[in-house]
């Protein structure tokens, strides 16, 4: 039995038996002072009787008419007069008048009626005496009338207890409900702070979970930011902030060959010319500064293009890759611009600067052939007097389309339906499948090639139509559940879950097959979720009843910010495949990875790696606590 209803029986008990013990003495306390008017009322009558017939004349009749007179007043009872010698002169008596009182609460409640006496006087001698007793009935009408009365007024003022009752315990349960919430959302790893409530002893209670929750929050942050330097120490340059070669290799080979990767884009790499010289003759302090100027400028072309990265490759090269992106002049420009900066501030050799070449990419190009060209171009460069810039020689056929031929496709394609899911295995630590992966597809045309969603949803995004796509795939996710797959997860946009018209669209969706939600997986990208956190909350908290799963993509970059998930009631991480490659030979990331998934399994988030390539990287993901993978290592059943 819960505590509310616990407390509200003991309301009701204890009000009864404070009514009941009431109304008990309230009828007994009448039923006494019924009793004395008879006997007062017996006792007057007789003695007025008496001294009417003792002015009297003595004689039988007189006397008689005198008792009779009273007796078929209809009052009384017992009206009996008797000589001093206690023999009955004269007795008058009446059956007991029929009412409308129960016989049980005459029995329950008796008034007997005293008798009362006085004395007839014939002289200064004693004649007779008179005896009276009244009927009870008119004392038991009267009690019986009271107790209705009483009755009633209690059950008013039962009912208004009851009401203030009620309110009572609302205002206690209340904060005894958000204390139970919180004890829940712990249960289930969400780490929420409530209000504390007036109430001394309530207060305490939730001044002490609050407590907690701020010690458990603190122990978090403080190993999170300690993974946090790990992941910097075994992917990050020290000096610079940028990613090391090794990382960047990795996020360079995902941009190739991950299937939602943007399906072209352009490397630059910047060289600065006689690092070791400047070293040599400005000292190793103004070598560190320059280094420094160059990372924080390529970390601020990063921050104005999420899906961007920038690299320290060595002592004097620096890399940009921007994904999406097809002309590289307005970024070759800022840098050169900062070169001659640099060379203004007296941090280069006006005679040597450095040099920048940029290539284009196709989605699907090896890293190999693509670094190749890069370094052709950059020796180009190195040839050139001064500052130079020499881009590639651009081997792509694509050719970009402008923004009204990419609406017309795309609308046409959502008109046509012309959309449509294919599948990843997503398998567990023990080979068991834990969903399908379903990226989008899209055609271009009847007939025509299924695009990748790398190829048209930066143009959706762009145009504001990433709402439809993902209201698309979250449809077609359900079918496929409705035909029998185990489970199901697709990817949104988070530019979608800003729009609070999406949401409410997908959760009208999701609600009219309420029964297939637990097995619908909804996950959006690390970047979507942190450019938009609050929309990100909100889009949680409505889908979180529903039953769905919610997971964050591409998670690991922006791992500082996990702390911000402890409240959120998410399911699970999909780690990038960046951190993914090559983790059997790379002892520091797999540092960072056991101590991300050991946070992670704290808050309750199932972790699963992406872009597995070899058998090598998955069979070392179970030692540091993943537990599932994606990838072309994983095995299709």
């Amino acid at each position: 039995m819960s505590l509310f209803r616990q407390i509200w029986l003991a309301v009701i008990a204890s009000t009864v038996i404070a009514f009941a013990g009431s109304f008990l003495a309230s009828m007994l306390t009448a039923r006494h002072y019924l009793e004395q008017q008879l006997a007062i009322k017996n006792n007057d009558n007789a003695a007025s009787l008496a001294l009417a017939i003792s002015q009297l004349d003595k004689d039988p009749v007189t006397i008689e008419l005198q008792v009779a007179a009273l007796a078929d007043s209809g009052q009384y009872a017992v009206v009996r007069l008797t000589d001093p010698d206690g023999k009955t002169m004269i007795e008058k008596t009446s059956p007991p008048l029929a009412g409308n009182v129960p016989d049980w609460f005459v029995h329950l409640f008796p008034i007997p009626s005293a008798p009362g006496h006085a004395q007839i006087n014939n002289g200064w001698n004693q004649f007779a005496t008179i005896e009276l007793v009244s009927h009870s009935h008119f004392a038991y009408q009267e009690l019986w009338s009271g107790a209705f009365k009483l009755l009633g007024w209690f059950t008013v003022a039962g009912g208004l207890m009851g009401l203030l009752g009620m309110q009572l315990l609302r205002r206690i349960k209340r904060p005894l409900d958000a204390v139970v919430g919180q004890a829940q959302a712990i249960s289930e790893r969400r780490f929420i702070s409530i209000a504390e409530p007036t109430t001394p002893e309530l207060k305490s209670v939730a001044g002490a979970m609050n407590a907690m929750v701020d010690r458990l929050q603190a122990m978090f942050a403080e190993e999170a930011a300690r993974l946090e330097q790990v992941r910097r120490e075994a992917n990050l340059d020290a000096l610079t902030g940028l990613a090391n070669r090794a990382f960047f290799m990795n996020q360079l080979a995902s941009a190739l060959s991950d299937d939602d990767a943007a399906p072209h884009g352009t490397l630059l790499l910047l060289r600065l010319a006689d690092l070791a010289g400047i070293n040599r003759r400005a000292g190793r302090e103004m070598a560190d500064e320059l280094l420094r100027r160059v990372g924080q400028a390529l970390v601020g072309i990063v921050g104005e293009n999420p899906n961007a990265a920038a690299a320290r490759l060595n002592g004097a090269d620096f890399a940009l890759l921007l994904p999406g992106v097809p002309d590289a002049a307005r970024f070759a420009e800022k840098l050169l611009r900062l070169l001659n900066d640099l060379v203004a501030a007296g941090l280069i050799d006006s005679e040597r600067i450095g040099h920048i070449a940029s290539s284009t990419y196709l989605h699907g190009h090896a890293v190999g052939h693509l670094l190749s060209r890069l370094d052709t171009a950059l020796a180009a460069a190195e040839n050139q007097s001064g500052l130079a810039w020499q881009q590639a020689d651009n081997q792509s056929d694509q050719q970009a389309s402008s923004n009204a031929d990419w609406k017309k496709l795309l609308d046409g394609a959502i008109r046509s339906q012309r959309l449509r899911l294919i599948e990843f295995p997503v398998a567990g630590s023990g080979g068991q499948l834990l969903h399908l992966e379903c990226p989008l597809r899209l055609q271009a045309a009847e007939d025509g090639e299924w695009l990748a969603a790398g190829s048209f949803m930066p143009m959706a995004s762009r145009l504001a139509m990433t709402a439809e796509l993902d209201l698309a795939a979250a449809r077609l996710a359900l079918e496929r559940i409705a035909a029998g797959a185990s489970a199901v997860a697709v990817n949104l946009s988070g530019e979608s879950i800003i729009d609070a018209a999406f949401r409410a669209r997908l959760l009208a969706l999701i609600g009219s097959r309420k029964e297939l939600a637990p097995r619908l997986w909804l996950e959006i990208s690390e970047v979507g979720v942190f450019q938009h956190f609050p929309a990100f909350q909100a889009f949680c908290d409505a889908l979180r009843p529903l039953g769905c799963r919610l997971g964050i993509e591409h998670f690991g970059r922006q791992f500082s910010e996990i702390g911000r998930l402890h409240g959120m009631g998410l399911d699970y991480l999909k780690v990038d495949g960046s951190f993914i490659r090559a983790i059997d030979s790379q002892s520091g990331n797999q540092a960072f990875l056991k101590g991300l998934c050991s946070i992670a399994h704290n808050i309750g988030l199932t972790v699963i790696a992406e872009g597995v390539q070899t058998q090598a990287e998955l069979a070392t993901l179970p030692e540091l606590g993943f537990d599932g993978a994606t990838g072309p290592a994983v095995p299709r059943s």
